[in-house]
């Protein structure tokens, strides 16, 4: 008489598991993102109408989106200074986009740079390389388009952003490569359908969203699958690099000097973002979907939790 088979394990049969349920075969995952990007994307350079003129009385962001909406100070501005506001942390917010879409390709580059070169995996990566490198395009003729400055990051940011692109583990780039896409995701979203603001700027997201669709899902997989097959150090140091990373990323979001830009006073107009109820709201929302993912997956805990809540970006 034969005994009854013995369960078979994660490890007998290859499957991995997690908060979520079972993980997705790697391959195919990158092979249907593959069939996608194939279908739906885009070369905004010949997409784009940039010769087109700008509309007049039209806003460069969804005023609930800026960062003064609902305070004392946004309502003893006139709407063409709430307006020019708009066009400056659009102006800000693309060039945010750039500086974070150059470090995520590097964090890409050395993510497959020992994976098999013909796996569906790489060849995936290397197509969302591509689709960074057209959308950091399409930002800086935005912000050439729009006719405001350029914002660069803090020369503290932009440092503190060098090391982590060279000591950054697997699961902690793709942690912070979800900071960096979700929220703005969430924005734009709000953004592309909004018959309020400038035609180019909704087709630029437009764009944006259709194309980060993939790349959100990519980095979702790949994170999960780094949670449960990463040494126990290596989740540690996961939870504390994204929560450091949103500390900063919440900070750089919007540069001040955008306030001093439209005539405003550059410590009165922080004080009253940092006040805004509103602003809280907005930020915690456009985060809820990634803050519930990585939860789920045990990414938020201990002093990365606390960090997390330090940011804003989780009540």
């Amino acid at each position: 008489m034969t005994s009854a088979p013995t369960e078979m394990t994660a490890k007998d049969t290859g499957l991995l598991r997690d908060a979520l349920g079972l993980l997705k075969d790697r391959e195919q995952v990158a092979e249907r993102l593959l069939d996608s990007s194939a279908k739906h994307s885009f070369d905004p350079d010949t997409a784009l109408d940039w010769d087109a003129p700008l509309e007049e009385g039209k806003w460069f962001w969804p005023p609930e989106l800026v960062s003064l909406y609902d305070t004392p100070l946004w309502k003893r501005m006139s709407l063409d200074q709430q307006q020019e506001l708009s066009r400056h942390e659009a102006a800000s917010l693309a060039s945010l986009g750039i500086w974070f879409e150059i470090i995520l390709m590097q964090l890409l580059v050395r993510h497959i740079y020992d994976k098999p070169v013909t796996s569906a995996h790489v060849r995936y990566a290397l197509t969302e390389i591509a689709d960074e490198c057209r959308h950091s395009k399409m930002f800086a003729r935005l912000i050439q388009k729009g006719g405001a400055p350029a914002y660069p990051v803090s020369r503290l940011n932009h440092q503190l952003a060098r090391v982590l692109k060279t000591v950054s583990t697997t699961p902690g780039s793709f942690a912070c490569t979800l900071l960096g896409e979700e929220i703005l995701d969430w924005m734009q979203r709000l953004t592309f359908p909004d018959e309020r603001v400038q035609t180019i700027v909704r087709g630029v997201t437009r764009i944006h969203v259709v194309e980060e669709a993939r790349h959100v899902r990519y980095a979702r997989e790949e994170l999960r699958r780094q949670m449960v097959t990463a040494p126990r150090w290596e989740r540690e140091l996961t939870r504390v690099s994204s929560g450091e990373a949103a500390r900063v990323f919440s900070v750089a979001f919007v540069n001040p000097a955008v306030y001093t830009h439209v005539g405003l006073d550059r410590r009165e107009a922080v004080a009253q973002v940092k006040a805004s109820g509103h602003r809280r709201e907005v930020m915690q929302s456009g985060a809820r979907r990634l803050t519930d993912f990585l939860d789920e997956i045990g990414v938020l805990r201990g002093v990365g939790r606390r960090l997390w809540r330090s940011s804003g970006l989780l009540a």
